[in-house]
């Protein structure tokens, strides 16, 4: 149940407060009376209400009189310090995250071991592969004979077009190469996504015969591998993510002639 406590009022504050809202005007006697807060605390609850412009007082009556201000008035006041401190709360942690990610550095790959990952079924692997758009700082290439299996192609491409663009914003090279059955199988909004990308500076799409498999090259450091599943092709069964420079370069080396022979679309 939703209580004033949520939008950061103490038990006392909210206590007389409601009592407030229930007595009318009164002094701070009466209002101990009625809320059950202690006369010796009672001024510092309702001064705390008062700076925070949910209690209106009448200085010039003797006692001293005290006012809730409106109920929606008051919400609204605490909704809007909650979302002040959120703000700030915001601001605070994204600065800390620039500062670790300055500390963080990780280090480049050491010797000739590689190390492999996976994500099993279609949500994983596409959580795995948007984290490793998002880890290229030099270039990214994409090859692709057929549609990623098992997603939703206009859902998937929607969201991979954003993350490539958040690439191309960074200075990374996309290089994306296509077999040409799929370059004229994928649905419109597939086509027109990749047309807005096309116009950044850094993009390229080609098509070509001479592709086979689906899987991306990151940095010529890592190689993610889409792996259909064996007993339905139409499904993903997961993605692996391979970083073995050795590797990467390897497959550089069979993607560049068939890039060079391809045709700009």
């Amino acid at each position: 149940m939703a209580s004033l406590s949520d939008l950061g009022l103490s038990e006392y504050e909210a206590r007389v407060y409601r009592a407030l809202l229930d007595t009318g005007p009164a002094t701070a006697k009466e209002l101990s009376h009625a809320s059950e807060v202690p006369m010796g605390r009672i001024y510092d609850v309702l001064n705390g209400l008062e700076s925070r412009h949910l209690v209106r007082s009448q200085t010039a009556s003797r006692p001293k009189k005290y006012m809730a201000v409106e109920p929606s008035t008051a919400l609204d006041r605490l909704l809007e310090e909650k979302r002040r401190e959120l703000d700030e709360r915001a601001e605070q942690y994204e600065a800390v995250v620039e500062q670790l990610q300055r500390d963080l550095d990780a280090p480049e790959p050491v010797g000739d071991e590689g190390f492999w990952t996976a994500a099993l079924g279609p949500d994983e692997s596409l959580t795995l592969f948007l984290e490793r758009l998002d880890a290229a700082e030099d270039r990214i290439i994409m090859i692709a004979s057929t549609p990623a299996a098992g997603f939703d192609l206009s859902a998937v491409s929607d969201r991979v077009g954003d993350h490539l663009e958040s690439a191309l914003d960074r200075g990374v090279t996309v290089q994306v190469l296509v077999s040409r059955d799929l370059a004229v199988t994928v649905p419109a909004s597939v086509g027109e996504r990749y047309n807005t990308l096309a116009a950044s500076d850094g993009f390229s799409l080609r098509v070509t015969d001479d592709v086979h498999g689906s899987f991306t090259l990151i940095d010529r450091a890592e190689v993610c591998i889409e792996v259909a599943n064996p007993l339905d092709p139409g499904e993903a069964f997961a993605l692996i993510d391979l970083k073995d420079p050795s590797f990467a370069s390897d497959v550089f080396e069979e993607f560049e002639p068939r890039w060079e022979a391809a045709t700009p679309l």
